[in-house]
């Protein structure tokens, strides 16, 4: 249900095939839409990857938040691609011999149009995830963090600059498909020069950041799912950080025991080797 109103989703796995997706019985071009049904944000030990990893994780993350807080332009990121992966095709084509120059022109409108658009939309949602980002890090003992969004704006005149390299290349050299977002803590940037412990405090700070922002700005709570989050804090800071969820809505946290849990719980599910029995 979203904003009162039922919901009937559907994901179809077939052997051999892609995932399909319906919504109330149509349809989806990719059941990444689902997501904006159901905001669902999770924290494990792997999503680290999100500050240590490479760029392409972040902006995989990113995109993911631009449909979650901005679900009218939630199919810019694949409508992108599409483009991007046209026009990359138009550019193998035209370095082969079996095409022209002119061809490329449509592509080129189409990667540019949407390019910035997709430019924009990222932007707009970093700015909104920085203030609660900064805010809720320096809570749990790390100052002064915040996003920082690398890339050239992309324009018509910037790739027929570089056009004889990426026919050459045969790909496109510019664009929010090659664009960095730093995570930083004061002029460092924590994928180089940050802890273990700096880098898995920015990733929950950012999903907690997100978590609130969904909240503000739609009014519904995402499905918060955290596994192994309070191993590495202590105990103050595992009560503000359940005192803070309790603000939010919905969670459901893994822990090794009962005995991690700084509050008590609304439901707790003892899981055993075969078993799952709610206490």
């Amino acid at each position: 249900m979203r904003r009162g109103v039922p919901v009937e989703a559907e994901v179809v796995l077939r052997r051999g095939e892609g995932k399909r997706a319906r919504l109330n019985g149509a349809p989806l071009r990719t059941p990444e839409l689902l997501r904006n049904e159901l905001p669902a944000l999770v924290f494990t030990p792997d999503r680290l990857a999100v500050v240590k990893g490479g760029p392409a994780i972040r902006r995989a993350y990113l995109d993911r938040a631009v449909g979650r807080l901005l679900p009218a332009r939630a199919d810019l990121p694949l409508r992108y691609g599409e483009a991007l992966g046209q026009r990359n095709a138009c550019l193998r084509k035209i370095s082969a011999g079996y095409s022209t120059a002119q061809t490329l022109a449509p592509w080129t409108e189409q990667v540019v149009s949407l390019g910035a658009s997709l430019q924009v939309a990222r932007a707009e949602v970093l700015a909104a995830l920085s203030p609660s980002l900064t805010d809720t890090a320096a809570a749990f003992g790390l100052s002064d963090c915040r996003l920082e969004y690398r890339g050239e704006p992309l324009s018509a005149d910037a790739l027929e600059k570089r056009l004889p390299r990426d026919i050459e290349r045969g790909t496109t050299g510019q664009g929010p498909h090659l664009d960095e977002i730093a995570i930083l803590s004061g002029a460092r940037d924590l994928r180089s020069f940050g802890s273990q412990g700096e880098q898995r405090t920015a990733v929950l700070a950012l999903l907690l950041a997100e978590a609130t922002l969904l909240v503000e700005m739609t009014g519904e709570p995402p499905l918060l799912l955290l596994d192994d989050v309070l191993s590495e804090l202590d105990f103050d800071r595992r009560r503000m950080l359940t005192e803070l969820l309790g603000k939010i809505g919905q969670t459901v946290i893994t822990a090794t025991s009962e005995s991690a849990l700084p509050l008590e719980p609304d439901q707790l599910v003892l899981v055993r080797p075969g078993t799952a029995e709610a206490q």
